[in-house]
């Protein structure tokens, strides 16, 4: 089997990729264990967002969403195949997820919703261009 070797872009993206699912892995523990106490202290406007009451499917597909893109992004580096099944999972994931706040939560703003989807969408679509250009292995 051979193999392309990955360009200076690959390794950027990469490494980009990594940092904002590890961006949103903290996201989720921040809102995993942040108490009461600490709720009141924040703006009103992020208080709404952590006292609305998410269905526990929610926080599931949240937590597999970005810890399955930390590691999907960890295999991208490592230029495994299965980087692309883990970004496809994370990736639908995050998009149910997303559309779920679309239409059952008063948003503040769709920016960030909106970058969650074209970004999971681009994971799976740049893992898949890598695996077929023989950049994954």
């Amino acid at each position: 089997m051979t193999t392309t070797k990955p360009t200076k872009s690959f390794w950027l993206i990469s490494i980009l990729a990594l940092i904002w699912n590890i961006l949103g892995a903290i996201a989720y523990l921040i809102q995993a264990y942040m108490t009461d106490e600490m709720i009141v202290q924040l703006p009103e406007e992020q208080q709404k967002e952590f006292l609305y009451d998410h269905p526990a499917w929610y926080t599931a597909l949240f937590g597999l969403a970005v810890f399955g893109g930390v590691l999907g992004c960890i295999l991208l580096l490592f230029r495994k195949k299965s980087a692309f099944h883990l970004l496809m999972i994370s990736g639908i994931c995050a998009i149910t997820q997303q559309f779920y706040l679309f239409f059952n939560v008063e948003l503040n703003s769709y920016v960030m919703p909106i970058m969650i989807i074209v970004f999971s969408i681009f994971l799976i679509w740049y893992a898949k261009k890598n695996t077929t250009e023989g950049i994954l292995n």
